[in-house]
């Protein structure tokens, strides 16, 4: 058949393939320098869909370039192309829950599923339009399930014994497929073969970045020359998949290579470390002999601020101290005065001071204020805050608030909730996100009122911008009966708390009186809550108004009813909480705002310490006794024995066991022991002569900056590694100098 020109449709459709070819071919290459080289090193070009007008055409699409680890990360240029062909985009996504709620939004809900070899995993076709550069796509969307790879050395170091520990610092390193997901990556590579584009889906942090480049590599499997291209967002609501869709970026290298850079630094150091210290302690026999001895980066010296704050109340000697206090009963309200001095730990010269004032016999009014005064609402909520307020509030660890979290967000109800950011961008619609929450029964009636009463307020700007994702806050209302028990609390826990960023100060009056008595000064505060604004949706904090104080003049005079000297003596601090260990953490730099409670867990998982209920340890928290217990004495994992009460037994070494006993606490509050094993490790490396302890906080906290450094293009992960493996190995060789120092210890604290 002949067209109107002349020419048979056959050829002229095969004119305008080639003429698409070429199109293609010349506007890729001017992004991609090595097509742009060689022209006969072109492959076959792979067949995609097309709309119902156009004819069946092929494409060529130029490999992205992924080696921009010194440059600084910019907005893609997508290639273009003529508009009669659709692109075949592949996407993937870091969880199975995630791909099936992107598919769900960018296909308008009309896609097809197709099963996989792995049986969690599905693939979700659909068409999607992403704007300039794709338009119309043939979509394809899977998921991964975390990391593809792991980082291993080879089989010839695979033995405790030879060759020696140290020379896993310069062994090499293979990565390789973990068996589980070898199924998952034989999937991404297949798809890739028929795609043009891969579009990376994983959550927004470095970690989900360095999974992006794992994706990234398995496609590249299947097609070299496949665009890789990252969707940024950081939550699964569907205006914002929808506008992450269309805005693009390239995956971020800089943040491969921290990731890259910590990995290999912790497989090096943790593996020399854990033989080095298993192999030889080992040979001390009792409960060493039964143990594998781990070393991490990160949990020793969370092990660390655990055992330190443990000698500082097991050493702690009470003191007494005295003070002065009046008291005046006026218009049948008893007004207390507090003494300027607070205390001193001498009694002789609190009694000449107390003397002094009874000379005096009256009192003199110095100062009368009254001013309004308020009780600041909270920041917007961060990882750290959300896993502190969970271990106080809702009887959970920093470990399963965050996992319940993950749920929630994989499951749309939440932003993203990993982030160091305490403050909401000005340009985000935060009078909707408060709108969807008229709903629901327990605080519906607030939200509204924050709205439609004008009582919405701006929430505080913290300090804090990771520059990747908002504060954790919610995304749309989540109905009671949808959720279970553990994951309604941690909702009601961030819906709480956003309504209550978005509502105004508690208000208030205080009135401060000021006296003199004698040559010694004293002062009364008093105040009463006049608005409790955000008070009355957020429960976790409190503010008791005591009552306006009697009226006092400036210069009157008065008898005081009572004046007393007092006496009392120091408390001792209290153990560490979850709370408390994570706010050291956080403020010494150890581990990110994700990982802080899996360090946590895993040093109760190998029984460096134990949890007891708060007060459950006698001694702490104002005992007047120095009665501490030893350090619990942990078994090996795996043993058989619990962890559970710990009965007096005398010496050093206690029970075997978890925590100690002795009472309990009824808060539900569990306080960090650390075990005699804990005991020995920390306290064996600190009387070593190092100039950094392995114990202590440095050495991580110089490597997370370092780990910063590379992320914003001041160092790379040749010099971080170079720098962190020689500090390292340098300890490594001072500890095996000084083994017997380490050995004695633990004789000692098992003894």
């Amino acid at each position: 058949m002949k067209s109107r020109f002349g020419v048979s449709s056959n050829i002229q459709s095969h004119v305008a393939n080639c003429s698409s070819a070429l199109f293609f071919f010349f506007s890729f290459s001017t992004h991609s320098p090595s097509l742009a080289k060689s022209t006969a090193k072109t492959t076959k070009p792979t067949s995609t869909k097309t709309t119902k007008s156009s004819p069946t055409s092929s494409t060529k699409i130029s490999k992205a370039s992924t080696k921009t680890s010194s440059a600084k990360t910019e907005e893609p240029t997508i290639d273009t192309k003529p508009n009669n062909i659709m692109t075949r985009v592949l996407c993937v996504a870091e969880k199975p829950s995630i791909a099936k709620a992107v598919a769900q939004h960018l296909s308008g809900g009309q896609y097809q599923t197709a099963n996989t070899s792995d049986k969690y995993t599905k693939n979700y076709s659909f068409t999607f339009n992403f704007g300039p550069g794709l338009g119309d796509s043939n979509v394809t969307m899977t998921a991964v399930r975390g990391h593809l790879t792991t980082a291993e050395f080879p089989p010839t170091y695979k033995s405790w014994s030879h060759p020696p520990p140290d020379s896993l610092f310069d062994a090499p390193i293979t990565t390789v497929t973990t068996p589980d997901c070898k199924a998952i990556a034989r999937n991404i590579e297949t798809l890739a073969r028929s795609s043009s584009v891969l579009i990376i889906w994983t959550d927004c942090d470095r970690e989900g970045e360095h999974i992006g480049s794992e994706i990234r590599d398995a496609a590249l499997k299947g097609n070299r020359n496949i665009q890789v291209r990252r969707a940024r967002f950081s939550n699964v609501e569907r205006g914002h998949i929808l506008s992450a869709a269309r805005r693009l970026v390239a995956l971020d290298q800089r943040q491969v290579d921290a990731v890259a850079a910590r990995i290999e630094l912790d497989l090096r150091i943790g593996f020399a470390f854990t033989r080095f210290l298993t192999n030889n302690l080992r040979g001390l026999g009792g409960p060493m002999g039964e143990l594998m001895i781990s070393y991490g980066s990160c949990q020793f010296p969370t092990l660390g601020f655990v055992v330190d704050r443990y000698f500082r109340v097991k050493n702690f000697v009470p003191e007494a101290f005295w003070s002065i206090k009046l008291v005046h009963e006026r218009e049948g309200m008893k007004v207390s005065f507090g003494w300027a001095r607070n205390r001193l730990f001498d009694r002789a010269a609190v009694t000449i001071l107390y003397e002094r004032c009874l000379r005096a016999r009256e009192a003199v009014v110095k100062k009368v204020q009254e001013k309004p005064t308020k009780k600041w609402k909270p920041l917007p909520l961060t990882t750290v805050e959300l896993q502190k307020m969970a271990t106080r509030f809702l009887r959970m660890t920093g470990q399963q608030a965050m996992t319940v979290a993950e749920k929630l967000y994989n499951k749309g109800f939440i932003s993203y909730p990993r982030t160091e950011t305490d403050r909401f961008d000005k340009g985000m619609n935060l009078r909707g996100l408060v709108e969807k929450q008229f709903p629901d029964g327990r605080w519906g009636a607030f939200a509204r009122e924050l709205i439609e009463g004008g009582r919405f307020n701006q929430p505080r700007q913290g300090k804090n911008d990771d520059k990747a994702h908002p504060p954790i806050h919610p995304i749309t209302c989540a109905a009671p009966t949808v959720l279970d028990e553990q994951e309604r609390k941690v909702y009601e826990l961030v819906v709480r708390r956003f309504l209550a960023c978005c509502s105004d100060d508690a208000k208030g009056m205080a009135t401060d009186v000021e006296v003199g008595y004698g040559e010694e000064m004293f002062a009364a505060h008093g105040v009463i809550v006049l608005e409790r604004n955000y008070l009355d949706v957020y429960p976790y904090e409190n503010w008791t108004g005591t009552a306006m104080l009697p009226k006092f003049e400036v210069g009157e005079r008065f008898e005081p009813t009572e004046a007393m000297m007092t006496e009392g003596k120091t408390s001792p601090p209290s153990y560490l909480t979850e709370a408390d260990l994570i706010a050291l953490m956080d403020a010494n730099g150890i581990g990110t705002d994700a990982t802080m409670a899996e360090h946590i867990e895993k040093i109760q998982e190998r029984q460096y310490v134990v949890t007891v209920p708060r007060g459950g340890v006698g001694g702490a928290g104002g005992a007047e006794e120095d009665n501490e217990p030893p350090p619990a004495a942990g078994r090996g994992r795996g043993r058989g024995r619990g962890r559970g009460g710990r009965a007096a037994r005398g010496g050093r070494g206690g029970a075997r066991g978890g925590g100690a006993g002795g009472g309990g606490g009824g808060d539900g509050v569990k306080e960090f022991i650390p075990t005699s094993l804990g005991v020995a490790l920390i306290m064996g490396f600190d009387r070593m002569s190092f100039e950094i302890s392995l114990g202590k906080p440095f050495l991580r906290k110089e490597t997370e900056l370092m780990m910063k450094a590379i992320c914003e293009g001041r160092s790379t992960k040749q010099e971080f590694l170079q720098s962190n493996i020689h500090q390292y190995r340098t300890v490594y060789h001072q500890s095996s100098a000084e083994l017997n120092t380490l050995k004695a210890v633990s004789l000692f604290t098992f003894t």
